[in-house]
């Protein structure tokens, strides 16, 4: 498991997807899977930037780690030690309904729950911790 330490600001969201997204492309990893990481990695790094110390700044952990066998996965988790929250208890937004008749948010979680396999939410000793993962 590689992990990269950062300061939970928007600025430091391309370093958080090269550290994601280089390991996959080093994999040969389909177009669309990278798509589908790079909108996952902007949706949850930049809900932890605007959202887990606001309105401090504190610390991101992020930790890759790949599979190449028996199958092909990466497994990302984000830990930060910002106010407890669990994207996973919202319900999902309704998509039948017109932007206009939408109630704001919830959005970029479901974007996720849809671009991954797995995932799942735990806050211990003090952290929120988002683990997904994506075979590919």
């Amino acid at each position: 498991m590689e992990q990269l330490t950062i300061e939970a600001t928007v600025n430091n969201l391309p370093r958080v997807t090269e550290f994601i997204i280089s390991s996959l492309e080093e994999l040969n990893c389909k177009p669309k899977i990278l798509l589908q990481m790079e909108l996952v990695i902007e949706e949850l790094f930049v809900n932890v930037a605007h959202y887990a110390y606001r309105p401090d700044v504190g610390k991101c952990i992020v930790q890759k780690e790949i599979e190449t066998s028996p199958s092909r996965s990466i497994t990302m988790t984000l830990i930060d030690s910002g106010i407890p929250y669990n994207p996973l208890e919202h319900e999902d937004p309704d998509t039948s309904l017109g932007v206009e008749e939408r109630e704001i948010g919830g959005l970029g979680i479901f974007l996720v729950k849809k671009n991954v396999d797995e995932i799942s939410y735990v806050y211990k000793d003090g952290q929120n911790i988002l683990r997904l993962k994506k075979f590919f």
